[in-house]
């Protein structure tokens, strides 16, 4: 049996053989450091405390994240989610939902993107919310209860690898998460999967620029700041294709960074 499973062991792991897939050290730490900070946040919100940030800027003396992106949005999703959104955009604002659509987003956080697409997809649809931070899960359970919206699920689950069967929903959005992850072409390949032929994808995201400098991409702490890990506009489109979508739209909104720009992205999964 030894060497049987020597034989058949690879990354990828092999059942028969009882070995479980390789462990990806360097995701795995990108991982928790997120975590980490995300919890932290949602810890403070939940407390109504100022708590930490971890949006997509350093700073944010300037509205680059956050609340305040959802001002001339009309987003008519309850006060207190937004209020607690890190984001880079408002994607519930330029996915186009219609009534009885199933929509995914990546990443929810305090659920307001969520809670603004169940109000748009009506009674007859449904927006699910996926986060691996417990603490953001609660607080988005506890937001959505508050609002009364009832068309709402919140999963726990990795970008990564979704909980989710194939060709399950017609949009995935998400807002300033899948740069977070250290495995993006993975993310997006997931994102393909679990959409339905036609279905759309419609995120926000951070843009790296072409010339980021070296530290800036070595910086781990960058992770939770969104910079070190966003693709730039090529690398986007080129995974997202790869993804098997098309109609690839890669929009800038804003400057987030010395190094880096938030924009829109979209992308469609074509029909058999």
């Amino acid at each position: 049996m030894a060497e049987l499973a020597a034989h058949c062991c690879g990354p990828e792991g092999c059942e028969p053989c009882g070995c479980p897939p390789a462990r990806d050290t360097a995701t795995d730490d990108i991982r928790e450091t997120v975590r980490q900070k995300y919890a932290a946040a949602a810890a403070a919100a939940a407390a109504a405390l100022p708590g930490p940030k971890a949006g997509c800027s350093p700073a944010d003396e300037h509205g680059t994240f956050g609340s305040a992106l959802y001002a001339n949005s009309h987003a008519d999703g309850p006060e207190a989610a937004i209020e607690a959104s890190l984001g880079c955009g408002v994607p519930s604002a330029v996915a186009d939902l219609h009534e009885g659509e199933t929509v995914l987003d990546l990443g929810s956080g305090a659920g307001a993107d969520v809670l603004i697409s169940a109000n748009r997809v009506g009674p007859t649809g449904k927006a699910i919310g996926l986060d691996m931070t417990d603490e953001m899960l609660d607080l988005a359970r506890r937001n959505a209860a508050e609002a009364a919206v009832k068309n709402v699920e919140f999963v726990k689950g990795y970008l990564e690898d979704l909980p989710l069967p194939d060709a399950s929903v017609d949009v995935v959005i998400s807002n300033c998460v899948i740069n977070l992850s250290g495995d993006k072409p993975r993310v997006l390949r997931e994102a393909a999967r679990v959409l339905r032929p036609g279905g759309r994808f419609a995120v926000s995201d951070v843009i790296a620029d072409e010339n980021m400098d070296e530290a800036t991409k070595a910086d781990m702490a960058a992770w939770t700041g969104c910079i070190a890990g966003a693709f730039t506009e090529a690398e986007f489109r080129t995974q997202l294709a790869a993804a098997g979508l098309t109609e690839v739209e890669v929009r800038p909104t804003h400057r987030v960074h010395a190094h880096a720009t938030a924009a829109i992205v979209r992308a469609v999964k074509p029909h058999a």
